[in-house]
């Protein structure tokens, strides 16, 4: 086993997700509790995770120093560099705030860093560093903008780095967690989710629900499709899966759903909606309302249980650790209220969502469904900046629905692809007369576990037809931009 201590950081759960893939168990302690838990589950090895604090703040987490006398090998990633380097007498600093693509240049190898290139892409999202190193450490890498990036006692089996391996922009960064496996003594062999594994998740679906009957939140979504997929396999005929139409959803949705109980409360939720422009507020109404209209169809049939397709992103954004940061409240887990009459089920609550397409690909979902472009349970209305309105849903439509035709050829590259209501008028030209219309933004992004992402490198070509034919269609748009961010420092919706 290997013992993740969590301190908050936004890939903390991608760490012990990586560690899984290599065959290894891997369990997330709150720092608090660590030391005592970790004499009690005697792991072959520690990871410190990254996360929002400062070591040389007062409140920030820390474990006990007597972690380090316990002969155990530790790896510190990002803070967990920081907190051993600040533990164990060296300096941390405020540094020049770094996110995104870095170059490691090894001058010094260490078994953590064995095989490792000298020169490699790494991935940073840091705003302190370390200025001097504890006693016994050695300096084993740089980058352009920070100089130990990577540093190592061997003789106490302690490595640390500043840069992320667990995500996939770090070139060499399963590489460096297999060698860390190494260090501990234990023998890699990758996880593989087949249907044994799946049928281990519909047991325990069954212990949960039991002879009772549910409800399953269903969007449309892979998520939210393979989790009643999971569900139907658990309880049968007791699930019952419901489409809520909010009024916030894209052209076509409703009309593409099956067998479903579909629900029209789209009045319910713009009233509910009027007058608010702050997305926080956004998310916590409309996870609100969802569950009201939910809660009275429970009532009507009985049912004690609600099935949702919460996955882990969803939760880590949320704050879903001890001393993680509320990136946005997804509706579903931050925007729920505190009470409320149903016990949720979300059986796909610790998966990435290319873990929920393969799951929903063993269970035999279409790829229509299994492939389908993520899209966000609060819909449209964190797609529009500031208040939500009738007329800004019908042109956000519009300009969305010609976004799809346009890159329908390339939906197998892209992860997501959207349009945005900006809420910003500027000045155009329509014939001879001055417009004064709205701004539209495209975001297409590629990812593949969504914890980090790059912005599509669309071509020129297919930007000019999408934004000719929005301004040309969508007649109240007089101007397209795209955005050109990657995941972090943006998120991959705006709000």
């Amino acid at each position: 086993m290997i013992i993740l201590v969590d301190f908050g950081g936004q890939t903390a759960h991608l760490i012990s997700r990586r560690i899984r893939e290599l065959g290894i168990e891997c369990t997330a302690l709150d720092p608090e509790e660590s030391l005592q838990k970790i004499k009690e589950l005697k792991p072959k090895g520690i990871i410190f995770s990254g996360g929002p604090a400062s070591v040389y703040e007062k409140s920030s987490p820390t474990v006990d120093k007597k972690t380090f006398d316990l002969q155990v090998p530790i790896l510190g990633i990002c803070y967990g560099e920081q907190l051993i380097t600040y533990l164990l007498g060296g300096k941390v600093k405020p540094g020049k705030k770094e996110y995104g693509p870095a170059t490691l240049i090894i001058n010094k190898s260490s078994k953590l860093l064995k095989g490792i290139p000298e020169n490699s892409k790494v991935w940073m999202s840091h705003g302190d560093e370390v200025e001097g190193l504890p006693k016994g450490f050695v300096n084993n890498g740089k980058t352009q903008t920070i100089p130990h990036a990577a540093i190592s006692n061997e003789k106490k089996k302690i490595y640390a780095i500043q840069f992320h391996p667990e995500v996939i922009h770090t070139e060499f960064g399963m590489e460096i967690l297999e060698n860390f496996i190494k260090i501990c003594g234990l023998k890699i062999k990758k996880r593989i989710i087949n249907r044994e594994f799946i049928e281990n998740i519909i047991q325990d679906i069954k212990d949960s629900i039991g002879g009772d009957k549910a409800i399953c939140a269903l969007s449309g979504g892979v998520d939210s499709a393979v989790a009643a997929a999971l569900v139907r396999e658990a309880i049968g005929e007791n699930l019952q899966s419901i489409y809520i139409d909010s009024g916030l959803m894209r052209d076509g949705d409703a009309v593409n759903m099956r067998n479903v109980k579909i629900i029209d409360a789209g009045n319910q939720f713009l009233k509910a909606l009027k007058g608010v422009s702050d997305p926080e507020e956004k998310r916590k109404i409309i996870g609100k309302a969802f569950i009201e209209v939910f809660e009275t169809v429970a009532k009507k049939s009985g049912a004690k249980f609600l099935v949702q397709g919460t996955i882990y992103p969803d939760v880590i954004e949320s704050a879903g650790s001890k001393h993680s940061q509320v990136i946005k409240s997804h509706h579903n887990v931050g925007g729920l209220p505190k009470e409320m009459s149903l016990t949720l089920v979300e059986p796909l609550r610790n998966f990435y969502k290319d873990e929920v397409r393969q799951i929903g690909k063993i269970l035999g979902l279409p790829e229509s469904i299994t492939q389908r472009q993520p899209f966000p349970g609060p819909g449209l209305a964190v797609r529009i900046i500031g208040e939500v309105t009738e007329r800004k849903l019908e042109i956000l439509r519009k300009a969305d629905k010609i976004l799809q035709e346009e890159l329908r050829d390339y939906q197998d590259s892209l992860w997501q692809a959207f349009t945005v209501f900006t809420s910003i008028k500027t000045t155009g030209i329509r014939g001879d007369n001055r417009a004064y219309g709205e701004t539209i933004a495209i975001r297409a992004i590629e990812a593949k576990d969504a914890m980090s992402a790059n912005f599509a490198k669309l071509s020129y070509t297919i930007l000019d037809k999408i934004s000719t034919r929005i301004v040309n269609e969508v007649p109240q748009v007089n101007r397209v931009v795209y955005d050109i961010t990657n995941k972090p420092p943006a998120t991959m919706e705006w709000e």
